[in-house]
């Protein structure tokens, strides 16, 4: 049976139970499929052994009174009854270098590649190639295999970041985010490593007990490197700890006073915050653009609160339609008021407080 063939077809003028998703413009379905499920035979990789230097350690022997190194002659007493005594070098007196040692490892080729392909974030992607073809073509029978190993985890590397990026914006056009927030590290309050640990706890704590959904990112600035976290967040009204205050100063950035708005209790706890409230459609397409900034520069892991689906759950009518889209017509363009409806019943036209009552799902 042929793709097209396996196509959903409308069960009495709607399709029962499409995942629906929100571009950025508009509401597209994806009709449900009653596809036999074929798991996916799990590739076991060989495991390979990587030895790993330590840094060279040049120790000097003990030496007893009368001993001689390349630098310095020590003082030598005269055994009695010699009124003279010739000190000779030999090679037992020299300085000696201790070999490197060496740590054996032992991890898949796939792992490997992982790491150098961190340690060489930040260089042009040609000379970055090489780097990696160059340190992993001991563990392959020749340089074409290697190569082919490294294009095709390059590949691999490419279509997760789109994935990430399409997950990030499905997850974002489906809540009300009105606020863009930059918490920023303070030396004199924590070490990077307690920043990171109690502000990820504080914000755990704003979702469980007063509503707040967030997404953000992790990110060192150019020049000091200080660490910030940047997020798009939902807090709902009343739910603000502490008070937003205006602040007078100068952004090193543009070169400019500014007013800026910050928080008391994040200030006090955790260092420097700014918020920043998105008004319109447009302000919030540019804290995205920041945010997949730095999700492609740096790799990090993009942070999410719970509460943040893909998708949610409805019967659309064949009304609701505009047309079939996507790869041989799989997806549906709405209309932007369509009917939501669960299991035949109408929960209303499509708006926040319609999703809040639908199922949801991240798949």
């Amino acid at each position: 049976m042929s793709y097209r063939q396996q196509q959903p077809k409308p069960v009495g003028g709607f399709y029962p139970q499409t995942k629906v998703y929100n571009d950025g413009s508009h509401y597209i379905a994806i009709p449900h499929t009653e596809r036999p499920y074929r798991p996916k035979r799990k590739h076991v990789e060989e495991v390979i052994t990587v030895n790993v230097e330590l840094p060279q350690e040049t120790q000097a022997e003990d030496t007893e009174a009368g001993a001689i190194t390349d630098n310095v002659i020590a003082p030598i007493p005269l055994e009695k009854n010699s009124d003279e005594q010739v000190v000779k070098r030999t090679d037992e007196t020299t300085q000696k270098v201790k070999e490197s040692p060496k740590i054996e490892r032992t991890l898949t080729r796939k792992q490997l590649f992982n790491e150098l392909y961190a340690e060489t974030n930040g260089i042009r992607k040609a000379e970055r190639r090489k780097k990696i073809i160059a340190a992993m073509l001991p563990y392959f029978k020749d340089e074409k295999s290697a190569s082919d190993f490294v294009n095709a985890n390059f590949e691999r590397k490419k279509r997760n970041l789109i994935c990430r990026r399409v997950r990030l914006t499905r997850k974002v056009n489906l809540q009300d985010f009105n606020y863009f927030v930059t918490f920023t590290y303070n030396n004199a309050l924590h070490t990077e490593e307690s920043f990171r640990k109690k502000l990820k706890t504080a914000l755990t704590h704003l979702y469980s007990r007063r509503g707040w959904k967030y997404v953000g990112v992790w990110e060192r600035s150019p020049k000091k490197q200080r660490l910030h976290f940047h997020g798009l967040f939902n807090i709902p009204q009343g739910t603000m700890p502490g008070y937003l205050l205006e602040v007078n100063d100068y952004s090193l950035s543009t070169h400019r006073r500014q007013i800026t708005h910050q928080n008391t209790y994040f200030n006090e706890h955790f260092g420097r915050s700014d918020f920043e409230a998105i008004d319109d459609r447009a302000t919030l397409g540019k804290a995205i653009a920041y945010i997949m900034k730095y999700l492609e520069k740096t790799g990090e892991k993009i942070v999410y609160s719970k509460g943040l689906p893909q998708y949610f759950i409805s019967d659309i009518m064949t009304d609701d339609i505009i047309c079939p889209i996507g790869l041989e017509d799989s997806k549906l363009l709405l209309f932007d008021d369509f009917n939501c409806w669960d299991e035949g019943v109408l929960i209303g036209k499509v708006d926040a407080a319609t999703i809040k009552q639908l199922r949801t799902a991240n798949n």
